[in-house]
């Protein structure tokens, strides 16, 4: 069975809002993420993700949680979520795949009405969001 591992970063600013990307659809959004690349640790993917993604600098807090998941192709999905701090740079897009559009800061309010492109994180990162802010 084939498998995908990825990063994924919750960056919270300091007016808290999420960060998060739009695709090329600009319908729905996701924060942050991406492919584990050889020789690269979890971490590292999640940093690069996010400055490929956004243009912003961030560093690891912390791992928060492990999602699994199967697609309907059968491929087996394991995403690893980390709770990160922005620590420079500026909102641009270098994103080498194409597919992100725009980036946004969402507050609490957006991030519970906007369309997901992980429908099965909203709830999730409403949980983290508050947990974070503690």
């Amino acid at each position: 069975m084939k498998e995908w591992i990825g990063s994924a970063a919750v960056c919270i600013n300091s007016q808290k809002q999420l960060l998060m990307v739009q695709g090329k659809d600009l319908i729905e959004w996701a924060i942050p993420s991406g492919g584990l690349e050889k020789y690269e640790t979890l971490e590292e993917c999640c940093v690069r993700e996010v400055k490929e993604e956004t243009g912003y600098d961030v560093e690891v807090v912390k791992e928060i949680f492990v999602k699994n998941k199967q697609t309907a192709s059968g491929i087996k999905v394991k995403t690893h979520y980390f709770e990160v701090k922005l620590i420079g740079g500026q909102q641009r897009i270098d994103d080498p795949d194409g597919i992100i559009h725009n980036v946004g800061w969402k507050s609490l309010d957006d991030v519970m009405e906007c369309k997901h492109a992980y429908p099965e994180d909203q709830d999730f990162l409403i949980k983290v969001w508050s947990s974070i802010e503690s």
